[in-house]
């Protein structure tokens, strides 16, 4: 079976979690939190490539910060649905000194990618780093206190995708947040 036939299959008798509205309407409660939090700040977002990218594009047109966009790429799936050690395929091309750095993801789910990240970007000498993630996974195998700054919705400890999140690289394109079924 390939992936695509497999994914088309897992969509078929998958649960919707979240409408595309749904989705929308947390999406505006998200950047009106982020905007009050970071208010007359110059941003420099980082998308977090591939499952931010429509968070990203969802999220930045509610800012009205200055903002310049960049993006890097670390993984541990590399399209699969379990995590590895995390693998960086490439870093921003902006500078990271001094600035106030935005970065957005799809999901926190065990959170070593986005700390990693978050990390990553404190070494390079930013100023100051929030983190935005539209889904937050609710489980207890979350390692350590780090938390993102800002969450837009809550899914159940179950395999998700849609708006970003991939079912072994497919699906991200779909408006709604599915869970796969049990």
């Amino acid at each position: 079976m390939t992936a695509a036939t497999e994914a088309a299959e897992v969509l078929a008798t998958a649960e919707l979690l979240y409408s595309e509205d749904q989705v929308q309407v947390a999406v505006k409660g998200l950047a009106a939190k982020v905007a009050q939090d970071t208010a007359g700040d110059d941003l420099l977002v980082l998308c977090v490539m591939n499952g931010g990218l429509i968070t990203t594009g969802l999220l930045i047109p509610h800012l009205p910060n200055l903002l310049r966009v960049d993006y890097l790429h670390a993984t541990r799936y590399r399209d699969q649905i379990h995590g590895d050690k995390l693998h960086w395929v490439a870093e921003p091309r902006h500078s990271l000194v001094g600035q106030h750095v935005l970065v957005i993801d799809d999901i926190f789910d065990e959170g070593h990618t986005l700390k990693a990240i978050c990390d990553h970007c404190r070494l390079r000498g930013a100023r100051k780093v929030h983190s935005v993630i539209l889904v937050n996974k609710l489980h207890d195998r979350k390692p350590g206190t780090f938390t993102p700054n800002f969450s837009g919705l809550d899914v159940p400890d179950r395999y998700v995708f849609g708006c970003g999140m991939d079912y072994k690289g497919y699906l991200r394109n779909l408006p709604g947040i599915y869970a796969a079924a049990h």
